[in-house]
């Protein structure tokens, strides 16, 4: 097994469409070709309980939820995925990449859907047992671009009214300035090969021990 040095939970997060999947398909490679164990997951799902959560919290024919059920599904899915993929994937020294976390529901219910910022980081706190990620990249987007972006069919909260997602980023980069030895912005509007470069280099100097040169391998 690794030291704990060499493993990370690393998260990405942005508003919808800022290219967060992209980012991460790239980063997983270039730590593979690295030598590391790399696991992937996502918010909500990543297990049984939170996939089915995903379904019930995204499907816009559930018609309207309250924000708080919101909220308590996605800190419920959040808990299942800590406790039975996050915390054993980093005791065997695997790099977790996981594509939102509780950033997100910090976003999107606390700032979004007004629920209250410091509130809800602190139930995330209980629902995580204390689990923070190493780093989180924060790709940031105008709301209005990331939509003009997308190509499928809207889930249940990208059907949100631009105000919403205003709320949303604005939710984001108060996070990221209140925790900036965690968060690292990129910006969104980078074509996705600069992207990489910007999100490797954060990853190498924000995690020196995991070990990474300046330069990402090449194939």
């Amino acid at each position: 097994m690794k030291d704990r040095e060499s493993v990370a939970l690393i998260t990405l997060e942005g508003v919808e469409g800022a290219g967060k999947s992209t980012l991460a398909d790239g980063l997983e490679d270039l730590l593979l070709r690295c030598g590391h164990r790399v696991l992937r997951c996502r918010e909500p799902g990543g297990t049984s309980l939170g996939e089915a959560i995903r379904s019930a919290v995204l499907d816009p024919g559930h018609g309207e939820v309250s924000a708080w059920s919101e909220l308590f599904l996605m800190l419920a899915a959040r808990a299942q995925l800590v406790r039975e993929v996050i915390e054993p994937a980093l005791g065997r020294g695997e790099i977790v990449i996981c594509d939102r976390f509780l950033d997100a529901s910090t976003a999107y219910q606390g700032a979004g859907r007004a629920l209250g910022v410091d509130r809800v980081r602190e139930l995330n706190r209980l629902a995580t047992g204390g689990r923070w990620p190493d780093l989180t990249l924060l790709l940031d987007l105008d709301p209005a671009e990331g939509r003009g972006r997308q190509t499928e069919a809207p889930d249940r909260m990208e059907q949100e009214d631009l105000d919403f997602h205003r709320r949303v980023r604005e939710g984001y980069l108060r996070i990221a300035r209140e925790e900036p030895q965690r968060v690292e912005v990129l910006d969104a509007r980078r074509p996705p090969p600069e992207l990489l470069s910007v999100g490797w280099e954060a990853l190498r100097r924000r995690c020196p021990g995991l070990g990474l040169r300046a330069e990402p391998p090449v194939a």
